[in-house]
């Protein structure tokens, strides 16, 4: 499903009134639980529900070419993040070896910036 808030700048604005207190609350601790904002989860859960549809009413019928976006997680502004694919711990890993293959030694450590920073004040 391609985002909306993408595709123009004029997007629209929907109202739900007289919406029953407990209903509210609800969404409210599902907001939390998600660490979004109110207007993020309702926008997260109107795209789930959309995309739902959408996939529903497809019926595939050959395997897509190359991995198909998906969403992992939402950003702070309710947005899905898309992603296309995943790699274990060890892929990473090997792939950071890779293209670094000696450890940088010339950095001072962690521990000697915070204790700079500390005995600074």
């Amino acid at each position: 499903m391609d985002p909306f808030w993408f595709q123009n700048d004029n997007m629209p604005n929907l109202s739900i009134k007289d919406v029953p207190p407990a209903w509210a609350e609800a969404l409210r601790q599902r907001a939390l639980q998600h660490h979004r904002s109110l207007q993020g989860e309702l926008m997260a859960i109107l795209e789930q529900a959309l995309t739902n549809v959408s996939e529903e009413a497809k019926v595939p019928t050959e395997p897509p070419a190359q991995p198909v976006p998906r969403a992992s997680r939402v950003d702070a502004h309710g947005r899905p993040v898309q992603r296309q694919g995943s790699k274990t711990l060890a892929q990473v890993r090997q792939e950071l070896l890779a293209r670094y293959p000696q450890a940088i030694t010339a950095q001072a450590s962690s521990v000697a910036l915070i204790r700079e920073a500390r005995d600074s004040r």
